[in-house]
């Protein structure tokens, strides 16, 4: 494939104008950026519009604009289980995670680790936590450079070798620098640039695409005369067969429940200045669900264009074509100059999830790792000195396991990390509400439920996280982090009757009831 010269230009354009905005970021309302709370959560000052962005910007990621559209290119209906999940999170957010903010605010809690350390008084559990969080988040921000290696292929740079490489090197690098020097910062002022130049291109998408296409019934009718996938959107299940409905719908809550627990999210949620930008964003924030219903479209009418041709993939790569069937709609359909644009979105739409990310990640290895089992007698300024140089070797890590190995390790670890960041759920969400259960029973509890997810996703080669469950004589398929996180919470109740039964000794709760208001 030619190199699209025009788009790699209006490309690099772009890019080099967020990377200025991450830079300049950090004189943005400023603070002392050698201290923690300034770096990795920018002093608790963010207000409602800036949440707003910093969160949607977290949450929908350039993997969300290539991977939503992708699954209905190539499986169907079932990539619209993303558009009720992430409506059903926002009543979850608006109804727990203030009351989150307002202790964290009260004890100058930084991570979810810190809240559950607090609550109960155990290290291990606030350890176990602190490692899930990590273990999920980093595949995570390896899949992001996946939305940038698929843009810098369809302008017609070769993917895979030292070439195809360095456009994703170099990327990464300028956003390691402006992560470390601006914090939390860099990503929030990125964030309002991208989402932007994401809404410009949907919108021109929607409009423009179908006229070309002869309008939206003519779209629909002639992708529906296409072979599979098409004939895949709206399946008929067997008689007394329930397996897409429970896929469905396990998928959207079990994913509404896990989402906001990932490191990332929390930390979006703890820049906030207050409880009632939390409220405020819980109430603006579906208008990206609306977003992501449109991005699904693009899915759609990738198929009716008949935009499958792909470039020449790197070797490992090819099985995920479907991941380049909008920007090869995006080539067909558009200029040269608005390609570049529109790829140039995508790219920036990886490096604002990263660098929240890397940042959470740091702080959870500063705070819950380093200071509480290294080096508790650490000065504030080393202790975000640490988290900087973690922040650092977290994005290094994602950037050589993108490299060197192959991209269905990343999307396997990420389709666990649902699956292990559930689990943390008793502890951070059942703990915001009450104290009632044995730190020891959560932790075992913990263990319990992610033993048995990993070895229900090894049941299916880790190729999705889907489990048929058999009761009664029926076979129930559904989301393996709702079923494991069932038994979980089961486990936890249980050995908490036992240990207060045998009188196990609690340490003592530092918050109270009127830290959570």
């Amino acid at each position: 494939m030619p190199l699209n010269w025009v788009a790699l230009i209006v490309f690099v354009l772009f890019f080099g104008l967020v990377t200025v905005l991450g830079f300049a970021a950090a004189r943005w309302r400023r603070g002392d950026l050698d201290l923690l709370h300034e770096w990795g959560l920018a002093g608790n000052r963010f207000g409602t519009l800036v949440t707003w962005f910093l969160i949607g910007g977290d949450i929908y990621t350039a993997y969300t604009f290539v991977a939503v559209p992708a699954l209905a290119f190539g499986a169907g209906a079932i990539a619209f289980f993303a558009v009720p999940y992430t409506i059903l999170i926002y009543p979850f957010l608006f109804v727990v995670f203030p009351r989150l903010w307002a202790v964290a605010k009260k004890h100058g809690y930084i991570t979810a680790p810190d809240f559950v350390r607090g609550r109960f008084g155990n290290r291990w559990l606030a350890l176990a936590i602190g490692i899930t969080g990590l273990v999920a988040t980093m595949p995570y921000i390896a899949l992001q450079l996946v939305g940038i290696q698929v843009v810098i292929g369809a302008m017609g740079i070769q993917s895979g070798g030292l070439s195809g490489d360095l456009p994703l090197i170099i990327a990464f690098v300028i956003l390691a620098l402006f992560t470390y020097s601006s914090g939390l910062r860099a990503p929030a002022a990125i964030a309002i640039v991208k989402d932007l130049m994401i809404y410009i291109t949907v919108l021109a998408a929607i409009i423009i695409i179908p006229i070309e296409l002869g309008g939206y019934g003519k779209m629909f009718a002639t992708a529906a005369q296409k072979p599979a996938p098409w004939a895949l959107i709206l399946p008929t299940p067997p008689a007394g067969s329930y397996g897409q409905y429970s896929n469905y719908a396990t998928l959207a809550i079990g994913s509404a429940l896990a989402l906001f627990l990932y490191p990332h999210s929390i930390t979006g949620i703890l820049s906030s200045s207050s409880g009632h930008v939390v409220r405020r964003n819980a109430a603006l924030l579906p208008a990206y669900s609306f977003m992501l219903g449109l991005l699904a479209l693009l899915g759609i009418m990738a198929i009716a264009a008949g935009s499958d041709k792909v470039p020449e993939l790197a070797p490992g790569f090819a099985e995920f074509k479907n991941n380049f069937a909008v920007p090869g709609l995006f080539l067909q359909m558009f200029p040269s100059w608005f390609v570049g644009f529109a790829f140039a979105a995508i790219a920036i739409g990886a490096l604002v999830p990263a660098a929240i990310m890397s940042i959470a990640a740091a702080n959870i290895w500063s705070r819950n790792i380093y200071r509480e089992f290294i080096r508790p007698n650490c000065t504030p300024r080393e202790e975000a000195q640490m988290a900087k140089w973690a922040s650092l070797i977290v994005k290094f890590g994602a950037l050589l396991f993108i490299i060197f190995l192959p991209l269905q390790y990343a999307i396997q670890l990420q389709l666990l990390g649902g699956v292990m960041i559930i689990q943390t759920l008793p502890a951070v969400i059942i703990g915001l509400y009450t104290r009632w259960f044995n730190s020891w029973g959560l932790l075992l509890g913990w263990a319990c439920g992610l033993a048995t997810g990993i070895w229900m996703a090894s049941l299916t080669g880790f190729q999705n996280a889907t489990y048929p469950l058999s009761i009664a004589g029926m076979t129930i398929p559904g989301y393996a982090a709702l079923y494991t996180l069932i038994i979980n919470i089961a486990v936890a109740a249980v050995a908490t009757l036992v240990l207060n039964a045998i009188g196990s000794a609690e340490r003592t709760d530092e918050t109270i009831v009127t830290d959570y208001a």
